[in-house]
């Protein structure tokens, strides 16, 4: 079965906040592609489109070229949908939640056990605990098993590693990569940039609108800009202070340093060292860099906001 995913043109509103706007989107099969971007980008709304569960205003989806809303049902049967919340029954002990999931898509755990395997040998010790009283990370594993219990073609998962530690988030990724090369096409929303890099291709989505679609490497690649991160003994203030620089194109907070570029096309380091010492900064480093998928996110974001 060809497990693409085609999105053509589509748009959805809640009254009048409109979530979706004009989204289209190829999905390979057989990809582990990445929805990248914050909250209240239109992630969620875009995943309950695809797993049936909303009509859209405008537009189409074809999930395995079978359409999303005339044929629904055949989507469902082949369809795994892993929302962002935990939505399984938390007073349902483990192995009760994956009984029932297995029920409903009329199978059982033991014929489809080579599925999941890899991922249940680690909750299988906490079979008979409630799913209430699991880690986040325990919750997640689960979810992901019921959603895996009937072997699907696609594979949505809404912010699985929201929420859980950086050990269980590096466990989730690598569960992901193994059902990959089973040939399941996987779809991720996450709002955290670094998880980019794990993806084949990510879509930078922002306010109901993709902002690009490339692998992680070309869209780092197409950064128009020279990086540099400055540092100084007080940042919050020369953050300021470069707001006011006649040749800031865009500087942003990013943890200990600011990312700033400039409007020159060879920018002058020391130059803009000089205007920071005026202003009275101390320490001040500047050094270029290589931008992340965060950096590419914010220029998109920043042009997207111009182009309005």
């Amino acid at each position: 079965m060809n497990a693409s995913i085609r999105i053509d043109n589509i748009s959805k509103s809640y009254g009048e906040v409109q979530a979706l706007k004009n989204i289209n989107l190829d999905i390979k099969s057989g990809e582990l592609f990445g929805l990248i971007g914050p909250d209240g980008a239109g992630k969620t709304t875009l995943f309950r489109l695809l797993a049936t569960l909303l009509l859209p205003d405008e537009g189409s989806a074809k999930l395995c070229e079978i359409d999303s809303v005339s044929e629904y049902k055949k989507i469902r049967s082949f369809l795994g949908y892993m929302p962002g919340k935990f939505s399984l029954y938390q007073d349902l002990s483990v192995i009760e939640n994956l009984n029932f999931f297995a029920t409903v898509f009329n199978t059982r755990i033991e014929d489809n056990m080579d599925m999941i395997r890899d991922i249940w040998v680690q909750i299988e010790p906490f079979k008979d605990r409630l799913a209430g009283q699991l880690s986040g990370g325990m919750k997640q594993k689960l979810a992901l098993c019921c959603a895996l219990i009937h072997q699907p073609k696609i594979l949505l998962l809404d912010e699985p590693t929201t929420g859980v530690d950086s050990v269980s988030r590096s466990e989730f990724w690598q569960m992901l990569k193994g059902l990959k090369e089973r040939g399941i096409t996987i779809v991720v929303a996450t709002p955290y940039m670094d998880e980019a890099n794990l993806c084949d291709r990510v879509a930078l989505i922002q306010d109901g609108e993709v902002l690009q679609v490339n692998t992680p490497d070309e869209i780092v690649e197409q950064f128009e800009k020279e990086l540099y991160a400055v540092k100084s003994k007080d940042n919050y203030q020369t953050l300021l202070d470069l707001r006011e620089f006649k040749f800031t194109h865009s500087v942003f907070l990013f943890g200990q340093s600011l990312h700033y570029t400039d409007i020159q096309n060879e920018s002058s380091v020391n130059e803009l060292k000089t205007y920071l010492e005026n202003k009275g900064r101390l320490g001040i480093v500047i050094e270029k860099i290589k931008p992340s998928i965060e950096d590419c996110f914010m220029a998109l974001s920043s042009k997207s906001v111009e182009y309005e």
